[in-house]
């Protein structure tokens, strides 16, 4: 792959209702923080352009909402996904018992290939005292699914910018993946089984 192509990357970030899905992205595009922040219908699209291992990455971040009555719509967005972030609130222990059923979503919904489909956990409000999930409850469930985990604040911008980059270089990496097994499978050529006798 040529490394100066600029590479387009589809991640989505899910989670349960007040999560802080919008915060979190808000806080990685555009470095700001808003204490009023709307539910989100539907779903929003913030892009945003980064550097990384020398190849130009635009990401295009899908921001879903979080309610029940939005998750069959909510599915219809994963289409295309490269790259997935799973948030939840470490100050509500029912967003975190949901992760499991966000995460079934959409490796059911998603393109699954030979290249493990790229997912990192968040969590989210540490700057918060009122705690309802450890640490190492949230590290051990990563664990034992093989997903990267940080601890993160959007308001207090700690380990955001980190969590979203982990995703894209995961994601970049399953993308040239795809890439070259693409390429390799369209130009094999396979032997017809009989010689063919020559002819003038």
């Amino acid at each position: 792959m040529n490394p100066r192509k600029k590479v387009d990357l589809k991640l989505i970030i899910i989670g349960a209702l007040g999560v802080g899905k919008t915060s979190l992205l808000n806080q990685y595009v555009h470095k700001t923080f808003y204490e009023d922040y709307q539910t989100t219908l539907g779903a929003s699209i913030l892009s945003k352009i980064i550097m990384v291992d020398n190849t130009t990455l635009k990401l295009q971040i899908w921001d879903t909402g979080g309610q029940e009555r939005f998750r069959s719509m909510v599915s219809t967005f994963y289409k295309g996904s490269d790259g997935c972030i799973l948030a939840f609130d470490v100050t509500d222990r029912d967003s975190f018992h949901a992760l499991d059923t966000w995460r079934q979503d959409i490796l059911q919904k998603t393109l699954q290939t030979e290249q493990v489909f790229p997912i990192v956990v968040l969590g989210n409000k540490i700057d918060l005292d009122a705690r309802e999930v450890s640490q190492k409850k949230a590290l051990d469930w990563c664990k034992e699914k093989d997903i990267p985990y940080f601890e993160v604040s959007a308001k207090n911008d700690i380990n955001v910018e980190q969590a979203f980059e982990l995703l894209a270089r995961q994601a970049l990496i399953r993308h040239r993946g795809i890439f070259e097994n693409y390429l390799t499978d369209s130009i094999k050529l396979l032997p017809s089984g009989e010689p063919r006798n020559k002819c003038c």
